[in-house]
């Protein structure tokens, strides 16, 4: 059976939230700042709050590794944020800036950017490197969504 309630962390403040399963598409708002959990946009991540985020999300994580002068990665970009509007609340799409956060691109090996990395309860479960359109993109989520 699946867990009736749900981990969330606040894309404003970090806040670690609980809150029912069904009620995940009726514009949860975050306990400790009041702020709206899913806002549809692209959350950008830094050292300070990746490892949060991807492992205490009870909903799966997609990352976006890229670099300011990557050309990819900046005809990628609002795609990426057009697709965080159509997949969330299920999934959540976030950045990292490779350039700032060399650290955590050598942590998980990235070689090539683009590239995206999908994380369940704190692991990695697909890996795709190089830019997609928007609806392989939501292809590609969805498909290691079921």
């Amino acid at each position: 059976m699946t867990n009736p309630s749900l981990h969330l962390l606040c894309p404003h403040c970090d806040a670690t939230n609980r809150m029912p399963r069904a009620r995940l598409n009726e514009g949860a708002k975050c306990g400790k700042c009041k702020r709206t959990l899913f806002v549809g946009q692209v959350l950008a991540l830094t050292h300070a709050n990746f490892h949060p985020h991807i492992a205490k999300s009870d909903i799966p994580v997609v990352v976006d590794f890229w670099a300011p002068w990557c050309g990819p990665c900046k005809m990628m970009a609002p795609l990426f944020e057009q697709a965080a509007a159509q997949l969330e609340p299920e999934v959540r799409l976030a950045k990292l800036n490779t350039e700032a956060e060399q650290g955590i691109a050598n942590e998980f090996g990235i070689r090539s950017i683009p590239t995206l990395i999908i994380f369940k309860n704190g692991q990695e479960i697909a890996r795709q490197s190089g830019a997609m359109d928007l609806s392989n993109l939501v292809r590609w989520v969805r498909n290691h969504m079921a």
